[in-house]
Order: structure tokens, then C-alpha cells, then sequence
């Protein structure tokens, strides 16, 4: 099968074109500067020709997904979505300028700075699940790294529900981070698949191929990982610097059997964090919400493949002014720390001010003059 051809970025309202970014098996990702505020963006646009209602319900899910998960430090932020002029679902993410999809094969990245990776994806996956998510396609390059040197978890258009029986759950799998169970189909993503896909995950950054890659060419199609998989015999990375109890955490986390594994991304993290105290380091911090949290809006529907949003090419005139105009109020201005203000080009004469003053010089030439004669000065 040939490869898609990136489609061309649509014109969005408020948002200046810069390049493309990547292009991926149903999405393609351009670089905007936003005009207000200003900032750099990411945009995920559908390909212009899609009309699989599998792809639309994916893409609606990703962009809800975001919306509840994001304010997670450890989860890329999303702005808006909408549809394009040309009928093309979007989505505005943060930016983020940096990945470590090629960094791990050229670099030999220091444990030191792998652990806090791992910690804060476990932060990150135990806050999705908490809300009844799985990501399901836990792997290095979808950990992006923002302007701040931060890692983030993105990517979450395969994304489904930790309930069971979900309708139209579409299977998809990156296999070198899959756990030997969605290998076989068995599931298509729990807890336990993602505790494990993160392990394989760290296991990469510090190996600098994933766990059944080998080196040899030609020995890694996708049948071949497969059965390496389903046999999920761990092997200790070759690196000196990888302490026994780093190896023993990963092993723990990628055993064959998913009763034998850590019960939540929650222990696993908290396994990593004692491997930092081990090696002397401060532990990064577990990024989790609180017992008693709960997404503030409605649940995600992962049946969902209308298209939802707004659909301009422009900004239109403010129906706020409007609405000023026909209430007789055009021309007035609201800030939030000022009162409302008349800014009008030519004002209207205003004459009783005028007729209360003259009245005031009235009563007080009167008032002198009554004075005066009492006095007996006149």
C-alpha cells in the first residue's frame, strides 16, 4: 500500500499557516501562530477525503479525551477543535517543539534522566485511567518535550474506555510496545497493558531499541515480534549503568502474565521513584488527582462520529455588538476593570447641567443680597 500523501493545511480563523509538522496513517499535524494570543500551535487535521465514521468517532474521542485530561502537567494541553471551511475535523494542541521518537536510537540517554520520564508517564496514565481511559498506544514517540524541557504524554487518537463492552472499539496496537495479551487480541488495552507498554517504553530509552528488537536486519517484521512477544521473556538491557533494581522494576512491570505485574501506573511510578532513592536521587513527584476527583464534564462518548464544532473561514461581526447595536448600545465599551464608557465620535449637547448652574447663581445672588440688607449695609 502506498503511502497517504500529507493533505494541505486548511485556512482556520485566527490562525496563520507556518509548515507541516508530520503526517501520520489518518492525520496530519501543520504548525499555526495563533494571532490571539499570540503563540505557536499544533493543528491535527483530518485528511480532506475522509468519510470513514471509524476515523471520525477516533478523532472526536481524542479531542474529548484531551479536554478532561489535559490540565494533567504530564498530558499535552488541547486548545480548541472544530471543522474547517472545507469540512475537515482540527484539533489545537500546545506545541511542542521537541520528541524523543529518534533521540533514544542515536543517544545513550543517562538513567538519571529516564526515571523522572518514566515517573511522570506514570502520572500521566494513572490520571487517564482514574477517569475510565486507557491511552493504548504507549510508546516513545508519542512523549513529546515542551519548550521547557518537559516530557508530555500525546497522542491519544486510539484511546477507549476501561469499560468494558465498548461499541465500535477499533483494534490498533503499536506491536514493539504492546503487552503479549493485545498482541493475541485478547484485549484491546487495561491497566495492565498500559503498565506494561510504559516499561517497554523506558525499557527503549535506556536500550535504545524496544525490548524484542533485534539488531540483526531483517529480523524484526512484525510475525517475528509477534512471537517474541508471546513468549515475553525478559532480557536485562547491556548497559552498566542500569542498576539490578531498574531491571528488576521493568521485569517486574513487563512479566508474561498480567496478574504478575504492578496493580496500577500508580505503583509503577512509585517502583521508579524508589530505583531514584536507591541511586541517591530526589524522587520526582507522582503527579495524580486526589481520591475524590472526577471530570468535570461528561463522560466521553466513543460512539460519536458526527462532526462537531464551529465551521468559518473568517471571524464574523461579534454578535455581541449586535446585540449592543439593536439594545441602543453601540459604542460603548466594557472592561472588566473599568465601568461602561460612552466612546461616542460626537456627543449630544447636554443642557441641564447649564440650567441646574444658573440656578445655583441665582439662589446665591439672592442669598447676598438678603444678607446685605439685614445688615443693614444697603
Amino acid at each position: 500500500m502506498s503511502k497517504r500523501l500529507p493533505s494541505a493545511p486548511p485556512v482556520l480563523p485566527g490562525l496563520d499557516y507556518v509548515r507541516p509538522l508530520g503526517s501520520g496513517g489518518f492525520a496530519d499535524v501543520f504548525l499555526y501562530q495563533q494571532d490571539m494570543p499570540r503563540r505557536s500551535v499544533a493543528v491535527k487535521v483530518l485528511p480532506s477525503d475522509v468519510r470513514d465514521p471509524d476515523l471520525l468517532r477516533m478523532f472526536n474521542a481524542e479531542a474529548d479525551v484531551l479536554a478532561h485530561l489535559s490540565a494533567h502537567p504530564s498530558i499535552v494541553t488541547v486548545y480548541q477543535a472544530g471543522v474547517s471551511a472545507d469540512g475537515r475535523p482540527y484539533i489545537v494542541m500546545e506545541y511542542c517543539p521537541g520528541s524523543l521518537v529518534q533521540r533514544y536510537r542515536i543517544e545513550r540517554i543517562p538513567v538519571e534522566e529516564v526515571l523522572p520520564i518514566g515517573v511522570k508517564m506514570a502520572g500521566a496514565l494513572e490520571s487517564a485511567h482514574r477517569a475510565g481511559l486507557v491511552h493504548r498506544d504507549v510508546k516513545p514517540s508519542n512523549i513529546l518535550m515542551t519548550s521547557f524541557g518537559a516530557p508530555v504524554l500525546a497522542d491519544f487518537g486510539i484511546s477507549s474506555s476501561l469499560a468494558r463492552g465498548t461499541e465500535h472499539e477499533v483494534l490498533a496496537m503499536s506491536i514493539p510496545w504492546s503487552a503479549p495479551e493485545v498482541v493475541a487480541e485478547h484485549t484491546t488495552g487495561t491497566v495492565a497493558s498500559e503498565v506494561w507498554s510504559l516499561a517497554a517504553t523506558v525499557y527503549s530509552l535506556l536500550a535504545g531499541h524496544s525490548p524484542f528488537e533485534r539488531r540483526e536486519r531483517g529480523q524484526n517484521t512484525r510475525e517475528q515480534l509477534r512471537r517474541r512477544i508471546a513468549r515475553a521473556s525478559y532480557t536485562d538491557i547491556p548497559r552498566g549503568d542500569v542498576p539490578d533494581e531498574l531491571q528488576h522494576v521493568l521485569a517486574t512491570a513487563m512479566h508474561r502474565d498480567a496478574r504478575e505485574r504492578y496493580a496500577s501506573a500508580r505503583e509503577l511510578g512509585e517502583a521508579l521513584q524508589g530505583v531514584q532513592r536507591a541511586l541517591g536521587l530526589a524522587p520526582t513527584p507522582l503527579e495524580v488527582p486526589a481520591q475524590e476527583w472526577a471530570p468535570a464534564s461528561e463522560r466521553v462518548d466513543f460512539a460519536d462520529a458526527s462532526l462537531r464544532g464551529p465551521t468559518r473561514t473568517r471571524v464574523a461581526e461579534s454578535t455581541r455588538r449586535k446585540a449592543a447595536a439593536a439594545a441602543g448600545l453601540d459604542g460603548f465599551a466594557r472592561d472588566e476593570d473599568t465601568d461602561i464608557s460612552r466612546q461616542d465620535a460626537s456627543p449630544r449637547r447636554r443642557w441641564w447641567p447649564w440650567l441646574i448652574a444658573g440656578s445655583c447663581v441665582v439662589v446665591a445672588g439672592a442669598a447676598t443680597a438678603v444678607t446685605l440688607l439685614l445688615t443693614g449695609v444697603v
